[in-house]
């Protein structure tokens, strides 16, 4: 994900909060031209997917004795994508906490 992406997403959430609180304009941050949360998170979920796959890809070519794929190269792509799916699975985390929490609130 790029930081344009997390810009927005950022933005995104600002203004919902402002609309949860009962300030600012109803109108969500998509329709008027902002990046929709789910094609963000598709995204990223995707970058994740892909960065697994490329670290698999370089672990079977660096077994089969390929010598244009090092050791290093190859050890960086499994911590880069381990990284990426940690932060994911907090991320998801935190998105349940926070369901819970609303789930549990009294009206």
């Amino acid at each position: 994900m790029n930081v344009s992406n997390v810009d927005s997403l950022l933005a995104q959430m600002r203004a919902a909060m402002t609309a949860a609180q009962g300030g600012g304009t109803t109108q969500a941050p998509a329709a008027t031209g902002g990046v929709d949360f789910a094609n963000v998170l598709k995204s990223s979920l995707d970058g994740v997917a892909q960065a697994q796959h490329q670290a698999l890809d370089m672990q079977k070519a660096f077994a089969m004795g390929d010598d244009t794929v090092s050791l290093s190269d190859t050890m960086i792509s499994m911590q880069k994508a381990n990284i990426q799916f940690q932060t994911t699975l907090q991320v998801r985390n935190k998105v349940v906490a926070a369901y819970n929490d609303i789930m549990n609130m009294q009206v």
